[in-house]
């Protein structure tokens, strides 16, 4: 075989050589890829997972929390404190308010309580108004309107529907509305549980739904009485 023939083979070995290498290459870097894309997944998928976990266990603590005073001025023009619980179903869309113990002091010698205002409700994303997000809202001192005032804040975003319902301690039947401030309603009195829904879309699958849920038990059921005792 000649010298020239040698070198042609040579070259051609080179070819096939750099031809496999860079096969190689391309499949390793195929499943680099494919490796990165489902670790970021899981993650997404993880921290979702996370927030929904977090938001239910927040709802489910505040809720636990929740009382109403027996203590109401006669007069109502010079009321200036009203405490209550009002749960009002609206088909997916269901509206918490309700005043509780669950204020926490940020700052040191701040004129504040343990006692506050709370509100869940569904609201348009500030961002992207064709989708929803369950909001929160908290003002830290209890007014003459516990359905109003504070500050609102997105607690979950991207969520499809919000429920909730109340277990009666008298009847033992799961309602879903609670009114403390009406006489035909549950006044002076609180449910012995409130079941809290969350639907959000599939993450794997947006055309799919899932569904999250947890239960809130509420130790003080009735209305707060503190009675002057004259023994």
């Amino acid at each position: 075989m000649t010298r020239k023939k040698r070198q042609a083979m040579t070259l051609i070995e080179v070819m096939v050589a750099m031809a496999i290498v860079a096969i190689v290459a391309t499949l390793l870097w195929a499943g680099f890829s494919q490796t990165l894309h489902n670790k970021k997944r899981v993650e997404e998928v993880a921290d979702r997972f996370h927030a929904i976990r977090m938001a239910l266990d927040r709802i489910q603590r505040e809720l636990s929390m929740s009382f109403v005073s027996a203590h109401v001025n006669a007069n109502s023009q010079l009321a200036t404190v009203k405490t209550a619980f009002v749960g009002k179903d609206h088909s997916g869309s269901d509206r918490i308010d309700f005043t509780s113990f669950g204020h926490r002091r940020l700052f040191r010698n701040a004129r504040e309580s343990d006692q506050n205002e709370i509100s869940y409700f569904l609201a348009p994303d500030p961002e992207n108004r064709s989708k929803k997000v369950l909001a929160r809202r908290e003002q830290n001192r209890i007014d003459d309107d516990p359905r109003k005032g504070g500050k609102v804040q997105v607690l979950l975003s991207d969520v499809l529907a919000f429920n909730l319902e109340y277990l009666d301690p008298q009847s033992h039947e799961w309602l879903r509305e609670w009114d403390t401030t009406q006489i035909t309603g549950q006044p002076n009195r609180l449910p012995s549980q409130v079941k809290i829904t969350v639907t959000i879309p599939d993450i794997l699958d947006p055309s799919d739904e899932r569904t999250f849920g947890t239960r809130a038990a509420v130790p003080i059921t009735w209305a707060l009485n503190h009675a002057a005792y004259n023994p």
